[in-house]
C-alpha cells in the first residue's frame, strides 16, 4: 500500500531538484537550459543574431543528449521492477556531475570545455526524471520539470473556484497540488540561480544527495508498508 504522503513529497522534491539544475546551469554553464531543453533554441536563436558566441551551437547539442536520456530512461523503466529505480539513476548522474565538475577544474581537465560536459550530463539527468514523470505519472501530482502545463491547470482552478465561491473541494485540493508543483519550482529555481553565482557548477552535488536520499527514504517507507 503506497504511502499517500509520498506523492506530495516527491512531488516538491523533484520539482525544487528541477527549477535547481535549470537555473544552475543557466547561470553557471554559459546560459544552457538543463531541463527546459526547448528554451535553448531560443537562446541560441538570440546568440546567433546577435552574433557574440562561437559557442552557441553547443546549446543544440542539449536536444539529442536529452532525448537519448529519455529512451534510455524508457528501457531502464521496463526492465526494472522498482518503480523508482529512475530516480536512484538520476541521483548517481548528479553526483556523477558534481564530482566530475570537482575533478576537472582542480586538475584542469578539459579545462576549456568543462562546463558544457558537465551540463550536458545535467541535461541527462533532467531527461531520465522527464521519464520518470512520463512512466509514472500517477507518482507526482504533474510534470516536474516544466510548468506551463502546471500554471494553466492552476488557472484553470482558479477559475472554477470563483465560480463555486471556493466551495468545490475537489479543486481546491487539485489547485494546492499545482501550487506545490510551481512553488517547489520557483525555490529550486531562487536555490540555483544563488547557488550558481557563488559557487558554480560545483552545487550540483547537492541535488544528486538529496534525490539519493529521497530514494532511500520512499524505499523505506514501501518496504513498511509491505510488513503491514
Amino acid at each position: 500500500m503506497k504511502n499517500s504522503n509520498t506523492i506530495w513529497y516527491l512531488t516538491f522534491v523533484l520539482t525544487i531538484i528541477a527549477g535547481f539544475c535549470d537555473t544552475l546551469t543557466f547561470v553557471a554553464a554559459d546560459t544552457i537550459f538543463s531541463a527546459h531543453v526547448t528554451g535553448n533554441f531560443i537562446v541560441f536563436a538570440y546568440q546567433i543574431v546577435k552574433g557574440y558566441d562561437v559557442h552557441a551551437w553547443i546549446k543544440l547539442f542539449t536536444f539529442p543528449v536529452f532525448i537519448a536520456a529519455v529512451i534510455i530512461g524508457g528501457w531502464i523503466a521496463s526492465k526494472n521492477k522498482n518503480t523508482y529505480s529512475l530516480l536512484l539513476w538520476e541521483s548517481v548522474v548528479l553526483l556523477l556531475s558534481g564530482i566530475g565538475h570537482y575533478m576537472m577544474t582542480t586538475f584542469s581537465i578539459f579545462h576549456s570545455g568543462s562546463i558544457y560536459i558537465v551540463a550536458m550530463m545535467v541535461v541527462f539527468a533532467m531527461g531520465l526524471q522527464n521519464a520518470f514523470g512520463k512512466r509514472f505519472s500517477k507518482e507526482t501530482f504533474g510534470p516536474t520539470t516544466m510548468m506551463t502545463g502546471n500554471v494553466t491547470q492552476a488557472s484553470l482552478d482558479i477559475r472554477t473556484l470563483m465560480l463555486t465561491k471556493f466551495k468545490d473541494a475537489a479543486c481546491i485540493l487539485n489547485f494546492k497540488k499545482q501550487l506545490t508543483t510551481i512553488f517547489g519550482f520557483l525555490i529550486g529555481c531562487c536555490l540555483g540561480a544563488f547557488c550558481g553565482k557563488q559557487w558554480g557548477l560545483l552545487p550540483i552535488l547537492a541535488p544528486g544527495l538529496i534525490l539519493l536520499l529521497c530514494y532511500f527514504k520512499i524505499k523505506d517507507n514501501q518496504n513498511s508498508a509491505d510488513e503491514i
